[in-house]
């Protein structure tokens, strides 16, 4: 595998993609401290190998963006992340998961806890439509035993602030979820994995169906919630990426080519096959 730049080292002082914005961006992320690290994760379905030996360190309060083509291994990884190929027959992962200090991948350790610290949101929004705006935000609390009313209803106003989507619903909270637009119900899913304090928010291509005004907005929010969160996030655009992103990961073939910071990687690569992608001569 092709030697790759750890975020850790990344330089602090990049050229910047847009004057002021990214040099600032870069600085505040170069002073953060790791929140997750993989050390030599790879992924089998069966006899296939869907990622391999990727190390990876994701800052606290900072965003990742996973790019390249189609089948290259940034889901698989992902999907790593929060043990969510333990929920499919005949995926192997080995390597580990450190989650401040912890491997989320050593015994005794409960993957539906590790699912409420490190949430997940998938490429459609994924609400549960019989059920009202509320109740989908407040399900993690109800599923471990919450009946607080007060509590509940404290957690449900605060998740849906932060999910910028509060002063869109408040007054129909009881209304089914289906209800409401696609992008809003891409920021309820959000809402629901910042309910249960989500620590780090993997986001599998967040604004792939929607429209361009939705998409907007959950950009914004990406930048809002990264002042008390991790986010990594997959994404097949390379304009998206270099907007939100601290640092960014190039993978290609199950393989990790490169990472860097983000005005770095999409100034001046240091891999010809991440040049060629991120000018789109093949993805």
């Amino acid at each position: 595998m092709d030697p790759v730049t750890s975020p850790q080292t990344a330089p602090s002082t990049p050229k910047p993609q847009q004057a002021g914005q990214g040099e600032a961006r870069a600085t505040v992320a170069a002073d953060a401290e790791p929140r997750l690290v993989t050390e030599g994760i790879t992924v089998h379905y069966g006899n296939v190998v869907g990622v391999r030996d990727v190390s990876l360190t994701f800052r606290d309060k900072t965003v990742t963006a996973l790019i390249g083509p189609s089948g290259c291994g940034k889901t698989t990884f992902l999907r790593s992340l929060n043990r969510m190929h333990d929920l499919t027959r005949g995926v192997k992962v080995s390597g580990r998961a450190v989650l401040d200090g912890t491997d989320i991948y050593a015994n005794g350790v409960d993957p539906v806890t590790i699912r409420r610290r490190i949430g997940m949101v998938f490429q459609k929004p994924t609400p549960f439509p019989t059920m009202s705006i509320y109740d989908n935000v407040v399900a993690g609390l109800k599923l471990v035993g919450i009946r607080d009313r007060a509590l509940l209803d404290e957690v449900a106003e605060r998740s849906l602030r932060q999910a910028a989507l509060w002063d869109e619903v408040k007054d129909r909270l009881k209304a089914p979820a289906a209800g409401i637009s696609g992008g809003q119900q891409q920021r309820l899913s959000i809402a629901r994995a910042l309910a249960v304090e989500a620590e780090v928010l993997l986001m599998d291509e967040p604004t792939s169906s929607l429209d361009p005004q939705s998409t907007m907005r959950i950009e914004e929010l990406i930048q809002e919630l990264k002042d008390t969160v991790t986010i990594i996030i997959v994404t097949h655009n390379m304009q998206q990426a270099a907007r939100v992103s601290d640092y960014t990961a190039f993978f290609y073939e199950g393989d990790l080519i490169e990472v860097s910071d983000t005005n770095r990687m999409f100034t001046n690569p240091k891999e010809q096959r991440t040049n060629d992608y991120i000018t789109g001569r093949f993805g």
